[in-house]
C-alpha cells in the first residue's frame, strides 16, 4: 500500500495511491462504515489499529468497490509525513564513510563497525517533491544525499533489534540536502552539521508499507534488509548507483540504538544515511583522485540554482526536486566576526 499526503483546498489530506488514482482515506473509509483519520499524523498515532483498517479499505479499492476521480497528476503531493515528530539521520553505509574518509586522506574510523550512530536534523523543514528554496550560502557547495528513510509506526522504548522491524510503518526516499561550506565550517568546532543541514530535507513521493517490499526482503539476524536499487540523476544524468542491501547497519539496529533509554513515537523518521556514491562530497573526492593519477585537472561539481535532482529507489518511486534561490540575498557566512591574530 502506498500512502500519500496531498494538498486539497489548502488542507493536508491522506490518501491511498493505486493505479495513478488517489483515494482519500477518510472518505473511502466512510463508504465501508470505517472511521479513519484525514491526516498522516493521526493515522500513525493510531498505530496498528488504523493500519489494519486502511488495509481493509485498500482491499476494497483493488476489488473495484471504491472509486476515485482524483488523478495523481492533478494534485500537489506533500511529504508523506509532512510534520514528523522527530527526524534522525543514520550513518549506515560503510562504503560512503570509508570512501569519503579516504578521499580526505584520513583512515577509516574503527568505531563505525562497533555501533550505529545518527544525528538529529530539523523535522520542521521537511518537503515533498517540487521546489526547494535556498539562500545564498546554501549554494556554496550545495549537495544532495541519496537515502532511504523509515517512519516509526508504534510507540516504544528500549526496542531490541530482533523486534524492531515490527515498529516500522513504512519506507520512503529521503534527500538530505547539504550545504557543505556551512557544514564544514561548524564541524571544525566539533558540533553540527547544524546550519549545513537544517534548511531542507525532502521525503517521498509516498510512504510504502512494509508488506509491499516483501519480494525484496533479505532476512538477517540483525533485522531485515532489502535488495532495491538506489540511483540519483542530476539534470537527467545518472550519477549514483547503490543498493539498500549494502547497509552495514540495519534499520532495526538503528531503532535499537535510537530507542535506548528514549521513547520513539509514531511519526518519528529515521534516515539510512548516504548510500555509496550517493552525494557529490564523496563523488568529487573520488573523481579528484582519479584525475590526479592521470595528471589531469578536475573541477568539483555542486548543485546550482535551477538544477533538478531525481532520486529513485526500486519499489519506492522517484523523488523529484528543483533548486531555486530565494529572491532576497542573505549571507550568514558574512556575519563572521574578524579575529585579531595579535596576542600580548
Amino acid at each position: 500500500m502506498k500512502l500519500v499526503t496531498y494538498k486539497k483546498n489548502n488542507e493536508q489530506r491522506l490518501g491511498i495511491l493505486y493505479n495513478d488514482f488517489i483515494f482519500d482515506l477518510q472518505n473511502s473509509g466512510r463508504k465501508l462504515k470505517l472511521k479513519l483519520p484525514s491526516t498522516m499524523k493521526e493515522f500513525l498515532e493510531g498505530e496498528n489499529a488504523t493500519m489494519r483498517l486502511a488495509k481493509k479499505v485498500f482491499t476494497e479499492i483493488k476489488k473495484g468497490n471504491i472509486k476515485s476521480e482524483l488523478k495523481l497528476k492533478s494534485v500537489k503531493l506533500l511529504s508523506p509525513v509532512p510534520n514528523p515528530t522527530s527526524m534522525r539521520d543514520g550513518y549506515a553505509f560503510r562504503q560512503h564513510v570509508e570512501t569519503a574518509r579516504r578521499n580526505r586522506g584520513v583512515p577509516m574510523i574503527p568505531e563505525f563497525d562497533q555501533y550505529p550512530v545518527f544525528y538529529f536534523t530539523n523535522h520542521n523543514a521537511v518537503f515533498g517533491e517540487g521546489i526547494i528554496e535556498v539562500e545564498d550560502d546554501h549554494l556554496q557547495q550545495l549537495d544532495f544525499e541519496l537515502e532511504c528513510a523509515i517512519v516509526i509506526g508504534r510507540k516504544g522504548k528500549n526496542i531490541p533489534a530482533e523486534k524492531a522491524d515490527s515498529y516500522i510503518a513504512g519506507y520512503m526516499i529521503m534527500n538530505d540536502w547539504s550545504a557543505r561550506v556551512l557544514q564544514m565550517e561548524e564541524m571544525k568546532l566539533n558540533l553540527g552539521p547544524a546550519k549545513g543541514k537544517d534548511f531542507a530535507t525532502s521525503l517521498g513521493p509516498w510512504l510504502v508499507t512494509v508488506d509491499e517490499l516483501e519480494p525484496y526482503k533479505i532476512s538477517t539476524p540483525y533485522g531485515n534488509k532489502y535488495d532495491v536499487k538506489m540511483i540519483a540523476r542530476h539534470n537527467g544524468k545518472q550519477i549514483s548507483d547503490g543498493n539498500l542491501k549494502d547497509m552495514n547497519w540495519t534499520f532495526a539496529e538503528l531503532i535499537e540504538r535510537a530507542s535506548y533509554g528514549v521513547t520513539l513515537y509514531p511519526g518519528d523518521v529515521i534516515g539510512s544515511g548516504t548510500v555509496g556514491t550517493g552525494c557529490y562530497l564523496e563523488l568529487n573526492g573520488t573523481w579528484a583522485l582519479e584525475a590526479k593519477s592521470k595528471g589531469e585537472e578536475f573541477k568539483p561539481i555542486w548543485l546550482q540554482d535551477g538544477d533538478e535532482m531525481e532520486l529513485e529507489i526500486t519499489g519506492l518511486g522517484v523523488l523529484r526536486n528543483k533548486i531555486k534561490k530565494s529572491k532576497v540575498s542573505r549571507s550568514i557566512l558574512a556575519k563572521k566576526k574578524l579575529v585579531n591574530s595579535n596576542t600580548d
